[in-house]
């Protein structure tokens, strides 16, 4: 091994990758050097390599300690090094106690100060992580609510914005979330939502719509407040009030271009007009009550929400960009940015308040959840980064590789690979900081979340980094630290009390699902993807895990009924996606849908005649029924026979991605109103409730 690929290894950079079994390819060399100068390593030259690695070997060999120490309290596996014989550890727990401690020492969960000295003179100190070995197992129904019940459950598959009510704002929010889970919970049986992020996006014009490229992870987007549930607006008097009426029949116009005109969501419509109404409720004073909780979320929530006020109230005045701001704004610690966050005091204290309002209806929509039955409520989802503009970069700058980008390497969903243009997390600025960036994450995402979905779960092992300006096919793997990755999930999920579902698709790295597993994270299988490693041919039921979330399809992927009738093939040819001849694409896509429907006929989900399109989406689902998976999800548009995918992977401007409302087989919008109404839905349910042994719920 060169010197180069020895410096590449000592950081985690692969040098090399296997696409498939058997089949090595070689990472340009220009890559490998580009990437480790984003992890701060200078490989420019031999002369650069040979001084970089002996220095990284000699930091090696004196060092005491890691940056960051693990120790799973369980099992007492961990990650302390092998430490000169007479070393003396202290501990100081993150309650403030201070403890001598030594391998076999019992000590309580949470991110604790190590410390060591050494015979030789030499000490350290690191951040000491004592986690679970394992994170919560999901909620299942107590028998008592349905008799006969497997204790397996289901559960809805949405994103929010897209399920409207006779009171949305032209899109869905906060409010519409609670009564899709009080329907749910009460009248289908159904066990849990999970949505897509909530997480707060970048302002802009237009704003980008996807929830998967947010300014933060840390925060939910205003945008989805029910504002009429704010108490606020109920006090509104006078002119205020006058005006809000007049914004409440702007509201009625968006909503109606929505449902009866079919109209896309317009994000930045609905924002603008919830912006001006919020104004107003910003300007009524807050009952005595109101205001101490407002206060202690704001203690609560401590450096971050004031990082995160602080850019969004500096964004509206300077722009999203915070490269190009005034000097000395770039720095959340700086003077220059003190002295803007008194200036612009208003702006950020009204962040403050509206990130508080925001995380008290989610509460309220968790509560209404769980008041409807689901043992899980609401499964909130974590996306795999966040744009390169945005607030956590801002507050977090060091702890991102600036000038990389993740992505997916080819592979047969994506031939020229992926570029997500999200920037990578340093795994050293992760360990020298105790993993705070990520704590502060799940900390944000995890308080109101029965479980919590984490897109793309094998980033805790590694990662495909692309630098700027290269094609993904030129990118590399990065390592991460996945003992400690896992370990800071396990601790924060076990103190929200949620289970975890990892979104493991795609290239998966060997052994990475039976860590994920044996650590209590439950995988997702998607049922066109589960196949026999033999032949190919469908997996049987009885041959699916145990420990997954198990579903017909995805947000990024077609809808099932659009998937069997080829309606996703005529879609992907007018957007110049289809990779070969459209004939041949069909011809082998309808011999691929024919065995579905033949091992269906064979379980007897289906009559001979092969049945109409919306036995045949019944029948996937009873399917799903029969595997083991603990957890089974019903893509909600699946239920009223939608076609169109919210999302498709490949395009931008070329197709509507994340601005289509929930529609029926003919693509006419549907409100939960009418959703709740449907026939061909709780026909759908209620067979499930039969293949899952569930009574009908008692509402």
């Amino acid at each position: 091994m060169g010197r180069l690929a020895r410096l590449a290894a000592a950081h985690g950079v692969a040098t090399t990758y296997e696409p498939a079994a058997g089949t090595v390819v070689e990472v340009p060399g220009d890559t490998v050097v580009s990437v480790l100068a984003a992890l701060g390593v200078d490989a420019s030259t031999p002369q650069a390599v040979r001084e970089a690695l002996e220095r990284h070997e000699r930091e090696v060999l004196h060092r005491l300690l890691p940056p960051t120490v693990v120790l799973r309290a369980d099992s007492g596996a961990g990650t302390l090094p092998p430490l000169p014989e007479g070393t003396v550890l202290r501990v100081a727990t993150e309650d403030g106690r201070s403890r001598d401690w030594g391998p076999g020492v019992p000590l309580p969960l949470g991110v604790h100060t190590l410390r060591a000295q050494a015979p030789d003179g030499r000490a350290a100190h690191a951040t000491l992580l004592a986690v679970p070995d394992r994170v919560p197992a999901p909620a299942g129904r107590a028998p008592s609510a349905h008799a006969g019940s497997t204790g397996r459950g289901f559960g809805l598959l949405t994103l929010p914005h897209s399920v409207l009510t006779t009171r949305s704002w032209g899109m869905g929010d906060l409010g519409d979330l609670a009564e899709l889970a009080d329907w749910a919970g009460r009248r289908l049986g159904a066990g849990f939502l999970q949505l897509g992020p909530l997480h707060a996006a970048v302002p802009g014009a237009p704003t980008d719509p996807s929830p998967y490229r947010p300014s933060s992870r840390r925060f939910p987007d205003p945008v989805h407040l029910r504002v009429t549930a704010v108490p606020e607006f109920a006090q509104l008097g006078g002119a205020a009030r006058d005006h809000a009426g007049t914004l409440l029949a702007r509201a009625a116009r968006l909503r109606e271009a929505v449902l009866d005109k079919g109209a896309l969501i317009d994000r930045d419509a609905v924002w603008e007009l919830k912006r001006e109404a919020l104004d107003l409720l910003w300007r009524v004073p807050l009952t005595p009550g109101r205001r101490d909780a407002y206060e202690t979320f704001v203690a609560r929530q401590g450096r971050a929400l004031e990082d995160h006020a602080t850019w969004c109230a500096l964004a509206e005045v300077y722009g999203p960009d915070w490269r190009s701001w005034p000097p000395g704004l770039d720095d959340p610690r700086s003077v220059h940015t003190a002295r803007a966050r008194e200036e612009y005091r208003e702006g950020y204290d009204f962040h403050r308040w509206l990130a508080w309002l925001t995380d008290t209806q989610l509460a309220e929509a968790q509560q209404t959840a769980r008041d409807a039955g689901m043992p899980v409520g609401l499964v909130h989802d974590l996306a795999v980064g966040v744009h390169p503009l945005g607030s956590d970069t801002w507050a977090w700058r060091d702890a991102f590789a600036h000038g990389m980008s993740v992505g997916a390497p080819p592979d047969a969903f994506q031939a020229r690979g992926q570029d997500w243009g999200l920037p990578p997390w340093r795994p050293d600025a992760l360990a020298e900081t105790g993993y705070a960036p990520y704590r502060e994450v799940l900390g944000g995402v995890l308080p109101h979340s029965g479980a919590l979905r984490i897109d793309h779960v094998m980033g805790h092992f590694r990662l495909w980094w692309i630098p700027q300006g290269r094609p993904p096919t030129e990118g590399t793997y990065v390592h991460y630290d996945a003992e400690a990755m896992l370990g800071t999930l396990a601790l924060e999920a076990y103190r929200a009390g949620a289970a975890v579902i990892g979104e493991d698709l795609g290239t998966v790295a060997p052994g990475v699902r039976e860590e994920l597993a044996g650590r209590g994270v439950l995988g997702t299988s998607v049922l066109w993807f589960e196949r026999d490693e033999e032949g190919g041919a469908p997996l049987p039921p009885p041959a699916w895990r145990t420990d997954c979330l198990a579903a017909a399809t995805t947000h990024d992927l077609p809808p099932t009924a659009a998937r069997l009738t080829g309606g996703h093939l005529d879609l992907r040819e007018r957007l110049g996606l289809l990779t070969g001849p459209p004939g041949a694409e069909r011809a082998a896509d309808g011999e691929e849908t024919a065995v579905w429907l033949h091992r269906f006929r064979e379980l007897g989900l289906l009559p001979a005649d092969g049945g109409t399109e919306e036995q045949q989406v019944t029948a996937v689902h009873l399917f799903l029924a029969r595997t083991p998976a603990r957890m089974l999800g019903v893509w909600l548009p699946d239920a009223v026979g939608d076609r169109r995918p919210q999302n498709v992977p490949g395009t931008r401007d070329e197709y509507a991605n994340w601005r289509l409302p929930v529609a029926d087989a003919a693509g006419r919008p549907v409100g939960l109103e009418e959703l709740a109404a449907s026939p061909r839905t709780a026909a759908l349910f209620a067979e499930l409730r039969r293949a899952l042994g569930q009574r009908p719920p008692q509402s």
